[in-house]
C-alpha cells in the first residue's frame, strides 16, 4: 500500500510539471502571434510630416553689452498615413 500512494504522488507530480510546461509554451506562442500580428499591421502605416513651422526672432540679452541674438526655430509635426 505504501509504494502504491509514493506512484501516485509521483504520477501526479510528473503530470503537473508537464502541465506547467505546456502552459508556458502556449503562452509563448500566443505572445509570439500577437506580435508578428502587431508588426505586420503597423506594417501598413507610414509617418509623414504634416506641418513645418519655422520661427525666426531677436532678443537682447544684457545691456551692458548690448549684444542682440538671433534665435530661430523649426518645428514639425507628424501623422500617420496609411500606405
Amino acid at each position: 500500500m505504501k509504494f502504491r500512494t509514493a506512484k501516485i504522488l509521483r504520477a501526479r507530480r510528473i503530470a503537473r510539471k508537464r502541465n506547467q510546461t505546456t502552459e508556458k509554451a502556449v503562452q509563448a506562442l500566443v505572445i509570439g502571434l500577437v506580435l508578428i500580428l502587431v508588426l505586420l499591421a503597423g506594417c501598413s502605416y507610414k509617418m509623414v510630416p504634416s506641418e513645418t513651422k519655422i520661427e525666426y526672432g531677436t532678443t537682447e540679452t544684457d545691456s551692458k553689452n548690448d549684444k542682440v541674438q538671433q534665435k530661430q526655430f523649426i518645428t514639425q509635426s507628424w501623422k500617420w498615413e496609411q500606405r
